[in-house]
């Protein structure tokens, strides 16, 4: 595969992200990610500047047409010269160069100290769960395909991580240097203590299992303690406390699913977060019926039979879709 990536037009990725691109743009920029692995990386750290422009963007007061103008100036400079071009398609609409620019002025900082200070580093779970040290000695066990993005020395006045998907942190103390987690939707602060935090583009969730945990979305923010949780969804800034019921959080880490009384609706939305299967109750009535038991590792098959021969309920498989009944 050629290692020269054909050059794509920024604007077009930047109408992808936004979600404002035709089904031709969209199948350009999914045939161009697929082209080269050096494609596909490529996007992948344009969508994390883009990710992480997007949370300081409401701060900036800067000259939006000159901070689009800079942006490109240096990324000619820096990238190799195009082999191919993908245009987008049309006049480039005020919007687009709006958006953009807001972004891209705050994102060519993150730009820059990805790509040319070289002093980040990033661990991918590709596939299975992957326990990994950070320069400060914290330890983060990353689900399969969670992802952490740090400074490499840990240098400034925090400790600052990005994370995709699901990771356990074990943070080691200090006070003088706080430990900063952003997702999509939160941001979590600690001085040292360990809690569980599962993120995707539309939720956050934080469980704490130590210490004392800040989560806070622009202005709210909640202070949770062991056995509290809470949740924070795209659209809204409401942070609530709640009680941690049971351990299943855990299962990835432990490889055991301990259920006590637990309803089993709950149980399914880990099965189908364990298993990468679709479990859905064919019964209302069944939704809270409470199972104890242990799963050790075991294959989903024999966890549908326990549930079958517990509950005496009937299973329906084909393929990865299951019903219980």
């Amino acid at each position: 595969m050629n290692s020269k990536h054909n050059h794509i037009d920024e604007g077009l990725l930047v109408k992808q992200l936004l979600g404002e691109a035709t089904e031709a743009e969209q199948a350009a920029v999914q045939a161009w990610i697929e082209a080269d692995e050096a494609n596909r990386k490529h996007y992948e750290q344009f969508r994390r500047v883009w990710n992480d422009s997007k949370l300081l963007a409401a701060k900036s007061t800067v000259d939006e047409n000159e901070a689009w103008t800079r942006f490109q100036q240096r990324v000619k400079a820096e990238e190799q010269p195009a082999t191919k071009t993908i245009p987008l398609s049309g006049n480039k609409f005020n919007w687009m160069r709006v958006a953009a620019s807001l972004v891209f002025l705050i994102g060519f900082g993150w730009l820059t100290y990805y790509t040319f200070m070289g002093s980040t580093t990033t661990y991918i779970a590709q596939g299975t769960v992957t326990t990994e040290t950070l320069p400060d000695g914290t330890v983060v066990t990353l689900n399969a395909g969670a992802s952490v993005t740090f400074d490499s020395k840990f240098s400034g006045n925090t400790r600052d991580v990005k994370l995709e998907g699901e990771a356990f942190f074990d943070v080691t103390p200090n006070k003088k240097k706080p430990f900063i987690i952003t997702t999509d939707n939160a941001s979590i602060k600690v001085v040292g203590t360990s809690f569980n935090v599962k993120s995707s583009e539309k939720i956050t969730e934080v469980i704490v299992e130590t210490g004392i945990v800040e989560v806070s979305k622009k202005k709210a923010m909640v202070k949770l303690t062991p056995g509290e949780k809470t949740t924070v969804l795209q659209n809204s800034e409401k942070l609530v406390k709640e009680k941690v019921d049971d351990v299943l959080y855990n299962y990835y880490r432990t490889k055991e699913l301990v259920c006590k009384n637990t309803p089993l609706w709950r149980l399914v939305n880990v099965l189908n977060d364990a298993y990468d299967v679709q479990i859905t109750i064919g019964d209302p009535s069944l939704k809270d019926r409470p199972i104890t038991t242990t799963f050790k590792n075991e294959p989903i098959e024999s966890i549908l039979d326990v549930i079958s021969q517990s509950l005496n309920v009937t299973i329906e498989k084909e393929g990865k879709y299951i019903t219980i009944k």
